[in-house]
């Protein structure tokens, strides 16, 4: 029988465990996988822009959280109310030399951070929970019915060698935050479960450095004898020397050994782990920032709800620059629908399928607020956007109903896919060009 270990190795490291000596060695799965075709191939291909390549972690919910209450963009119009707990108060910050207003938890963070921050407003089409994984799919606008995060893990893989292509599920709370890929659903890995496995006395990262020694071995007459030149230069340089491994199970030891719950921080330090190891390029968390908070009586909820969830991003920002990652990771968010800001929802808001707000932070999206919003249906819905600018526009080539599907369009385009790709992957939307940095 297969124990549950078992399972959760597999599903981190593959058949085989192949990605334990990808890990172990530096080598790509690819590479130990067939090593006489990946000589022939080498170095890898299909990477069309590596430079723009980034890891993501994609923050998701179910809940339909109040971000959009509460974020630069909604400050103009005095009939959207906001939470009046001090906590919240309307602040001044600064994004691309822009001033702008937010609810104050958003000004603490760095200002480096804020220069990377983005606010995306967009409207998802619906105001029902389980249609969070229809969300995931950009609303019928993905090729083959592919999640947005299962999409960009299938581009990203080959450029950032992973050891898989898949997504990993960390910090789903209902099955309706659950991801899939190509169809088939994904195990969801608490951290706690995560630590427990690897940080075992018999767990894997404690054999990194034998396993590399035996690995390497194994490849010795191939390299020896079938290689050239320019080829054993290209392995010589992705070969992780033995002090290398050494530091490596250490650090990532220490710091799963340091994961206590399944919180939000903990998912953070979950996720930044399995980027140093190279598991996967998209891990999905989440953070709550109010959820379904409809008797949420003076916004009790979303205020302390925000003040944690903006915390928990700038310890994500610190964990990333301590790792030396600030530049390889996008932070993204998508919710199944944001809430009602319109007159009459100081003690708790109802669903807006019209309007919901995407965070990213990142180097590769230029800081500031996309699109914007107008009074719809007696409440407020997201505005139409122009593709050049970004700006929120009655006239923008880039209708309400669009603003969903060119998010995963600029997001993909973002991390380097190719253009003719993009286009071939969602079906609807544009990229949105003045979001781009």
């Amino acid at each position: 029988m297969i124990t549950r270990r078992q399972a959760l190795l597999s599903s981190l490291f593959g058949t085989g465990l192949v990605g334990l000596r990808a890990l172990a060695t530096g080598l790509p799965a690819s590479f130990l996988l067939d090593p006489r075709r990946a000589l022939a191939d080498m170095p890898a291909s299909g990477c069309p822009d590596a430079s723009k390549a980034q890891f993501i972690i994609f923050n998701t919910s179910g809940q339909g959280d109040p971000i959009n209450a509460n974020v630069p963009g909604t400050y103009e119009d005095a009939d959207v109310v906001h939470s009046a707990d001090p906590t919240m108060s309307p602040t001044k910050l600064t994004i691309g030399g822009k001033t702008l207003t937010a609810a104050a938890p958003w000004a603490t963070l760095p200002q480096a951070v804020l220069d990377r921050t983005c606010f995306w407003h967009l409207m998802t089409n619906t105001p029902v929970h389980p249609k969070e994984p229809d969300v995931l799919k950009l609303m019928g606008s993905t090729y083959a019915g592919e999640m947005l995060p299962s999409l960009l893990a299938k581009q990203l893989a080959q450029c950032l060698g992973t050891i898989q292509a898949q997504p990993l599920c960390l910090g789903a709370t209902t099955p309706a935050e659950s991801l899939s890929f190509g169809g088939s659903a994904l195990p969801i890995i608490p951290a706690l479960a995560l630590k427990s496995t690897l940080t075992s006395v018999a767990g894997p990262l404690t054999d990194l450095q034998p396993l590399r020694d035996e690995t390497l071995n194994s490849l010795y007459d191939l390299y020896k004898n079938d290689a050239t030149p320019a080829q054993k230069a290209y392995i010589d340089a992705l070969v992780t020397s033995q002090r290398e491994v050494r530091n490596l199970d250490q650090k990532l030891l220490d710091s799963l050994s340091s994961i206590t719950d399944n919180s939000p921080a903990s998912q953070m330090l979950a996720a930044v782990t399995l980027i140093q190891m190279k598991v996967t390029p998209v891990l999905s968390v989440h953070i709550p920032f109010g959820g379904d908070n409809h008797r949420d009586v003076g916004l009790a909820d979303e205020s302390a709800q925000t003040v944690a969830g903006v915390q928990t991003i700038a310890t994500l920002m610190q964990l990333l620059d301590g790792a030396g990652l600030s530049d390889r990771v996008l932070f993204a968010s998508l919710n199944v629908f944001g809430r009602t800001i319109g007159p009459g929802n100081a003690d708790g808001r109802q669903h807006n399928e019209n309007h919901q707000v995407s965070i990213t932070i990142g180097k590769s999206i230029r800081g500031g607020v996309i699109g914007g919003i107008s009074p719809v249906a007696k409440d407020y819905g997201a505005t139409a956007i122009d593709s050049k600018t970004g700006l929120s526009s009655s006239n923008g080539d880039i209708p309400a109903g669009d603003t969903l599907a060119s998010y995963g369009q600029t997001l993909l385009a973002a991390v380097g896919v190719d253009p003719s790709v993009v286009d071939t992957q969602v079906i609807s939307g544009k990229v949105i060009v003045g979001a781009l940095s």
